[in-house]
């Protein structure tokens, strides 16, 4: 992808962006963009760089150490968001890279990355992720135990920023938004992260702090 390519793709995402949140009268600026970088290689995320993208997400911790090394080395001001489903084993990588992580779902995990904060004195923003359409193939923990969850990140230490859900693929996700965002109200957290490429201006007009566009961004996998 040309970096020409990379400005135009990054303009209409974040043009849709706008106008989906005038339309909810919000503001754009109150709205993250990442960019779902995971599979794609160092020389395809470099022309978005230049464009001026300074979120990401990946999938996986490895993959991310491997690509980021070298691309933050020339780009430090890049946050990057932890996308991904997180082992616990992992947690203290995960805490040492990330900025961000979208991913918490489990009290093991949240006991696990609250040693890891104290152990790497960093503390990456969290999202606790919910499992809003009730697949037991997703992450995400039970809509009924996310204020149980939310009490135990806040007592390991956990900054708990809001919540993260991926809705039932191919139904109307704007119910499982309003849900999301209404979940958030009920237990005090103000951000959101939800909707993808095919449905992140539906997301915004219904409260997403936090889009995760992938292909809208990098064009269609091969």
């Amino acid at each position: 992808m040309q970096a020409d390519e990379s400005i135009a793709r990054r303009g209409a995402v974040r043009d849709a962006i706008a106008r989906a949140a005038q339309i909810a009268r919000r503001e754009a600026a109150d709205v993250t963009l990442v960019a779902v970088s995971k599979t794609h290689s160092a020389g395809a995320i470099r022309p978005l760089l230049a464009a001026g993208q300074r979120d990401f997400g990946e999938n996986r911790v490895q993959e991310a150490q491997t690509k980021w090394l070298v691309l933050r080395a020339e780009f430090p001001d890049v946050r990057l968001h932890l996308i991904g489903q997180l082992q616990s084993n992992k947690a203290e990588e995960a805490a040492a890279l990330f900025d961000v992580i979208h991913s918490v779902d489990r009290p093991s995990l949240v006991a696990a990355l609250g040693k890891a904060m104290e152990k790497t004195g960093r503390r990456p923003d969290c999202f606790l992720q919910v499992d809003i359409g009730e697949e037991s193939q997703k992450g995400g923990c039970a809509i009924g135990d996310v204020p149980d969850l939310l009490a135990q990140a806040r007592e390991a230490g956990l900054p708990v920023a809001g919540l993260m859900a991926i809705p039932p693929a191919e139904v109307e996700p704007a119910p499982y938004f309003a849900l999301l965002a209404k979940l958030a109200r009920d237990n005090g957290l103000e951000s959101l992260s939800m909707g993808m490429s095919g449905d992140y201006e539906t997301a915004v007009t219904l409260g997403a702090t936090h889009v995760r566009v992938g292909t809208a961004l990098f064009g269609e996998r091969a």
